[in-house]
């Protein structure tokens, strides 16, 4: 299990910094786990390898613009990353530089509209901070930016391109990227074809976009993201289960919040809880999968946690190989880029 594993070269040149023109254009790679196969299409083609009775599980999370400028009362500029609300107006924070960021110093935030006190450190190196004022999601919506990658150098032109066209429910920091592809045309295609589409829940934050640093990757410490998986949802999946159908995760996020929620039913069939709380789930090579039959994901970094779930579910030898064939090809990589679907 060591994380050199998960480790490969990317030319800068692959990574994509920004959308296509229309979202369910980019590259699709197809990875046949039986036959260990590659093919490569477009992804608005998805629905070639789409079966009548197939669900499809989307997670319906809505991007924050959680990227805040804030000043220190000397002047000095820092930029904060909103995480979560821990109680109205105590928010968990990412801050850089973190140097800068002391116990007890005011931030100011908007040019002094409002402003937040630092209360104290988080284990992830972190600050929690309490706001001033009780309408600081209204503001955050004002002021605050799409908290795009760092590895996105790019001014994001349309911010609406890092949400999906059907997130619904506010929460996440980093947005499901696998989602990114799909057009309202495209679902409703889908469904045509006799797929069914279900949205559950995950809110991206801190353990979709940290990386492991630890050499031995099972010792990485994976932080809780909250989830939720209604009754409508968990009947749907769970009348699938029964009758064999084929579940179609679309994303890493929608991975996590499904098998976090699984158990194992009289007859030993597995099913999903309606369920609202928070998962902690770190899959790994090893993982023995209860729900999920098929991936659908965009390309990951190295050393992340969703390439080390993705190596779990298809294979490390057999993402790896993957990787490489997707690189010659020169496929887009990361949030704006290209997409993978592992059958």
């Amino acid at each position: 299990m060591l994380l050199s594993e998960f480790k490969y070269y990317l030319p800068k040149a692959l990574i994509a910094q920004e959308p296509l023109p229309k979202r369910d254009e980019s590259r699709l790679l197809i990875l046949n786990r039986r036959s260990r196969t590659l093919k490569q299409t477009t992804f608005n083609n998805i629905i070639r390898f789409i079966h009548e009775g197939d669900i499809f599980v989307l997670n319906d999370t809505r991007v924050l613009p959680a990227r805040l400028m804030a000043n220190r009362e000397t002047g000095a500029q820092l930029e904060v990353l909103l995480l979560k609300e821990q109680n109205p107006g105590i928010w968990e924070i990412l801050v850089k530089p973190g140097k800068r960021a002391h116990l007890g110093d005011n931030l100011v935030f908007a040019a002094g509209k409002f402003c937040a006190e630092i209360l104290d450190r988080t284990p992830v190196g972190g600050r929690l901070i309490r706001f001033n004022t009780p309408n600081i999601k209204q503001l955050i919506y004002k002021y605050g930016q799409m908290p795009l990658p760092n590895y996105i150098k790019k001014k994001l032109k349309a911010p609406a391109r890092y949400q999906t066209v059907y997130a619904k429910h506010n929460g996440a920091v980093a947005a499901p990227t696998a989602g990114l592809h799909f057009t309202r045309s495209l679902l409703n295609k889908l469904s045509s074809k006799g797929a069914q589409i279900v949205y559950i829940t995950l809110h991206c934050g801190l353990a979709t976009f940290r990386p492991v640093k630890t050499p031995d990757i099972r010792n990485h410490p994976m932080e809780a993201e909250s989830y939720s998986i209604d009754l409508k949802a968990a009947q749907t999946i769970n009348q699938a289960k029964a009758l064999g159908r084929r579940i179609i995760a679309v994303g890493t996020t929608t991975v996590r919040a499904l098998e976090a929620a699984a158990f194992k039913n009289e007859k030993g069939i597995y099913q999903v809880r309606v369920q609202q709380g928070q998962t902690r789930l770190y899959i790994y090579p090893g993982y023995k999968f209860k729900i999920i039959d098929s991936l659908l994901t965009n390309f990951h970094l190295p050393d992340s946690t969703n390439l080390i779930l993705v190596s779990a579910f298809a294979g490390v030898g057999f993402v790896r190989r993957a990787y490489q064939y997707a690189i010659k090809k020169r496929f887009r990589f990361y949030s704006f880029g290209d997409a993978t679907l592992i059958i």
